[in-house]
């Protein structure tokens, strides 16, 4: 037997988030600059007749039941678009948290609708894969093709792909799992950031000074469910070497940016050291 195709499935970041109002329909109108982090989940398919997944690794027991996983939703969505579709048998293993603001459950669906492109000779810009995924989830189109982007609509409308330098990062998640139905039922309503996002700087110090400019509407309503969110921040906020710190999505993870990677270790280093409850990880965020 063949080895399986592997796609990886990379956390999704929202370096900005701007909500700008709720529709009829219950979904908001939102406007996020989107990169996506070296941390990342891995699937595989091996083909088979019956549709199936297997998960492990760390934050397995998190995922639930199989046959609830966005994995399969979105072959059962691509399915209903694609006749005679082949499928089989997903392995993965999850190494990004759940509910966690990282997009983990989006990138394992994006993953899985590219092994079925692969598998049944599908192009990457088939409209039946952005329709599919879309479907399952409205951060799911974005990680189809995960490049730094401007997200806007409900998740829909995606700009071009963003020229963004490597960003050292550190991610931290505090152990508490939080809906984003919960944080959107908590949001007042009125976005902080006023400002369109407009032209990308692509340097580092106008990206900093950019992101400084345009915040994370959702931060208040995170921190009424999970106040930890307001801790991991304050922590943040002191480290040696901070560029900027921030809570990704909807929480509760927050990231903490960096001039180097060196730095990025020690900050690591020390949150382990500190906060061993907290799930702590160095790397990086975008670039090439």
């Amino acid at each position: 037997m063949s080895a399986a195709p592997v796609e990886r499935a990379p956390a999704k970041i929202n370096l900005t988030l701007r909500v700008l109002g709720r529709r009829a329909d219950g979904y908001h109108e939102l406007e996020s600059l989107v990169a996506f982090a070296g941390l990342a989940d891995t699937l595989s398919l091996q083909p088979a007749d019956a549709v199936s997944l297997d998960i492990s690794g760390p934050f397995a027991a998190a995922c639930g039941p199989p046959a609830g996983n966005l994995v399969l939703k979105a072959a059962a969505a691509l399915r209903e678009r694609v006749g005679g579709l082949k499928a089989g048998h997903f392995r993965l293993d999850k190494t990004i948290p759940v509910a966690g603001g990282l997009g983990g459950g989006s990138a394992d669906a994006a993953a899985a609708l590219r092994l079925l492109a692969r598998l049944n000779g599908l192009a990457v810009h088939d409209p039946r894969l952005a329709d599919a995924a879309l479907a399952v989830g409205a951060d799911v189109p974005v990680c189809l093709d995960p490049r730094p982007r401007i997200m806007r609509g409900i998740g829909e409308k995606l700009s071009p792909p963003v020229g963004l330098p490597r960003l050292a990062a550190v991610l931290v998640n505090p152990g508490v799992p939080l809906a984003t139905r919960d944080v959107f039922a908590a949001f007042a309503g009125t976005p902080k950031s006023k400002d369109s996002l407009g032209v990308v700087p692509r340097d580092m110090d106008g990206l900093i000074a950019f992101l400084r400019r345009h915040d994370n509407d959702l931060t208040e309503a995170a921190i009424a469910r999970a106040p930890a969110v307001a801790e991991v921040l304050e922590v943040l906020h002191v480290l040696p070497g901070l560029l900027l710190a921030r809570m990704s999505g909807s929480g509760p993870t927050c990231f903490a940016l960096f001039a180097s990677e060196s730095e990025v270790s020690a900050a690591a280093q020390h949150l382990r050291t500190e906060r061993n409850d907290w799930w702590v990880h160095g790397g990086r965020i975008g670039g090439p």
